[in-house]
């Protein structure tokens, strides 16, 4: 077997231009808000005061938080428990975005493949009428 292998994309009945697909992800891109990335996480943690029932009960204090990388920067934050659901979409819009743009810059290296192929058709085509 190869070492590598390349996956068949099915045809398109027409080429996509740059300039389409540029549309088309700022279009769905302003969909995608708000946005985060990272990992959200419950944690329970006992305090410090004495007889607390919710750490004697084994209940905890529950606090989210937000965890992830800036650049090579690890980072965490406290979220507001009625923060979560807004957080956790963010988050999946977040996702959500980066399968975007894995999926443009296929279809961005396609378009420009095509492109540069026609060009170069072209140039071949207009040289071949000057010889003649």
């Amino acid at each position: 077997m190869p070492a590598m292998q390349r996956r068949k994309q099915p045809r398109q009945a027409r080429q996509e231009s740059t300039e389409e697909l540029r549309q088309e992800f700022l279009a769905a891109v302003s969909k995608l808000w708000p946005v985060a990335g990272g990992s959200l996480s419950l944690r329970k943690s006992s305090c410090i005061r004495e007889r607390c029932t919710a750490c004697e009960s084994g209940m905890g204090h529950p606090r989210y938080g937000l965890w992830g990388r800036s650049g090579t920067e690890r980072f965490s934050l406290y979220i507001a428990e009625e923060l979560v659901p807004e957080l956790e979409q963010a988050l999946l819009n977040g996702q959500a975005l980066q399968q975007l743009v894995r999926e443009m810059g296929v279809r961005y290296t396609q378009a420009r493949r095509s492109e540069r192929s026609e060009q170069q058709s072209k140039r071949q085509s207009s040289s071949r009428r000057k010889k003649s």
